[in-house]
């Protein structure tokens, strides 16, 4: 491997000739003054053991979500995470991995990202899985996009309000110059879709609809009902996931009739980390393979009839006509689908299953719970997974201070999202809350009605 090489003076002063300026300070005179004459308040250096103490001092501040009973999700769940995934992943062949050009050097690699498009295409019941995306909200974004293609003319798209609001307002972001139109769905007293509105939007001039499943209020949407009519008008249902484990115990996506499903996929092996990195997925069936966007690993045979593993598709790409592009993404995150292919491998369908389980039953006995105390409800009627809304009779960012300083973190305020529902409190329950979590939130709410 070749040792980095700085460049000489000699190099810096033909590149600021070639330039057309004497100095690197003419390149940095669009900065404002008082921003170039910043003072880092930097100590002077401290031997190694002071910097490992001091450290490990800083780092202990921070607070683990295994060390307090956390209630938390809105599209990034804490979830058990073997040890091995990490360690397996860990390993120098996978962590300095990055796009995978050659096939004879990148078998390895390769493989992780099919076996990650095999378990992705199980999960959703969906034919096809592309080699993963950013993360959900720009996944969500591109398909709509691959709808938009494939529709041709149809410039309409439906979105439920029970999206996830961060991937609404990015997909607002994709679609901004463009000329399409997008109208957003109503929420029903059961937290769904409402039936009459989608029915009367709905026409010729509709190109998809996207919904949620669960949705971002946790409820478990009649994709099959909705589906039969967003074909009956000739557009294409997009489903979004952004829990894949509920997917262990839920019919499937592929099984209800979507056409495409894209979504969020970091809970199989990544933690929540501060909110990131997150891992992208996207699946469709197989006649709209070619608009998918990103990449696909295929199993083949070389010459001497050996198994191979080769990038088939990267459209989105075009090296050399880069203006037909389907997609701008630059990278498959494979270091997240790797770990996702590890996760989904060692926990297998049982262990999966196992999971959802976990959380959908314990979900469901807080909210029973909850609903015995006074001045606590439920804010939708419909059916729910893991995650669902409760009206506090307190301001539910009032109540979450309250909780943190009892090493509670109850939920997420939809005030959020929306202003005006600023007594609503977002509620996840996963495997990881033990039955004493549960008992501890339980109490703390007792305490504050």
């Amino acid at each position: 491997m070749a040792k980095y090489s700085p460049h000489t003076e000699l190099n810096r002063q033909e590149l600021l000739a070639e330039m057309g300026v004497e100095s690197i300070a003419d390149l940095l005179k669009v900065i404002p003054p008082e921003l170039q004459e910043v003072k880092l308040n930097i100590p002077n250096g401290k031997p190694e053991l002071e910097v490992r103490q001091l450290l490990q001092g800083l780092a202990a501040q921070n607070q683990s979500l295994d060390q307090v009973a956390a209630f938390l999700g809105a599209g990034c769940y804490h979830h058990f995470i073997p040890s091995a995934v990490w360690a397996l992943v860990g390993r120098g062949e996978f962590l300095t991995s990055y796009t995978p050009y050659q096939p004879e050097a990148a078998q390895g690699s390769l493989q992780a990202i099919f076996e990650f498009q095999t378990g992705i295409a199980r999960l959703t019941g969906m034919p096809v899985a592309n080699a993963s995306l950013y993360d959900g909200a720009s996944a969500t974004a591109e398909a709509v996009l691959m709808a938009l293609r494939l529709q041709k003319k149809r410039l309409h798209i439906l979105v439920a309000g029970s999206l996830h609001p961060e991937y609404r307002e990015l997909l607002t972001t994709y679609l901004a110059g463009l000329e399409v139109q997008v109208a957003s769905l109503g929420v029903n007293a059961a937290g769904a879709v409402d039936d009459r509105h989608l029915e009367s939007q709905l026409n010729d001039q509709c190109a998809a609809v996207v919904i949620q499943y669960p949705n971002f209020y946790g409820t478990v949407e009649d994709l099959k009902a909705i589906g039969d009519r967003v074909h009956a008008a000739g557009a294409l249902l997009i489903v979004v996931v952004t829990d894949p484990t509920t997917l262990a115990v839920l019919k499937t996506p592929g099984e209800l009739g979507a056409d495409i499903v894209a979504g969020e996929a970091h809970c199989l092996g990544t933690p929540p980390s501060f909110g990131g990195p997150h891992l992208g997925i996207l699946a469709a069936k197989s006649e709209f393979l070619r608009q998918i966007p990103g990449r696909l690993v295929s199993l083949t045979e070389d010459s001497r009839g050996q198994s191979v593993y080769t990038l088939t598709l990267q459209t989105r790409e075009q090296h050399i006509r880069r203006e037909k592009a389907t997609s701008n993404v630059c990278t498959n995150q494979s270091l997240m689908a790797t770990a996702a292919a590890v996760y989904m491998a060692l926990l297998g369908p049982d262990g999966l299953k196992q999971i959802a389980t976990n959380s959908l039953q314990q979900a469901h006995d807080l909210a029973a719970q909850i609903q015995k105390l006074p001045g606590y409800k439920l804010a939708y009627l419909g059916t729910f997974f893991h995650e669902f809304v409760v009206t506090c009779p307190l301001p539910a960012l009032e109540l979450i201070d309250r909780a943190i300083a009892a090493q509670i973190y109850p939920g997420v305020a939809l005030s959020h999202w929306d202003s005006s529902r600023t007594h609503d409190l977002l509620i996840c329950v996963t495997e990881m809350n033990s039955p004493t979590d549960i008992q501890k939130l339980v109490q703390f709410f007792a305490s504050q009605s």
